[in-house]
């Protein structure tokens, strides 16, 4: 994470989703994720939003143009890393916005991951039919 010029950079994670956020002041409220529009790349309404809450939040809404390069994982985690992301790009802009998004808990990274699978075991824990003969 790096202010240069005015233009803020958060990186965002979830499971194996990695968004890395450029807040820029101004020019609306437009957010581009990998060259697309917010609409086009995430056609669900509630990834929309899951990644406009740290704005409707801080009552930032409008003030960032978002650019977001986001790789990895499904729809639903690079929905929350992008929203992870934009956390940590607001508050190197304005660290005042800090007490109000920790409220909210968008500050804290969800470090849940996928357990690995072990041998034996069809999945992580799913043991073998039981056979008495």
């Amino acid at each position: 994470m790096s202010a240069e010029s005015n233009v803020f950079v958060g990186t965002g994670k979830r499971k194996s989703s990695v968004a890395r956020v450029r807040l820029a002041p101004g020019s609306g409220s437009a957010i581009v994720v990998n060259a697309r529009t917010i609409e086009s790349y995430f056609p669900r309404e509630t990834s929309r939003m899951v990644i406009n809450q740290p704005f409707e939040v801080t009552s930032t809404v409008g003030q960032y143009h978002v650019d977001v390069n986001v790789h990895g994982g499904g729809n639903a985690a690079q929905a929350v890393a992008v929203r992870h992301g934009i956390t940590r790009a607001l508050l190197l802009a304005n660290p005042e916005l800090r007490p109000a998004l920790k409220k909210a808990g968008f500050i804290t990274r969800d470090s849940r991951e996928v357990e690995r699978k072990k041998y034996g075991r069809h999945k992580a824990r799913k043991r073998p039919q039981y056979s008495k003969r």
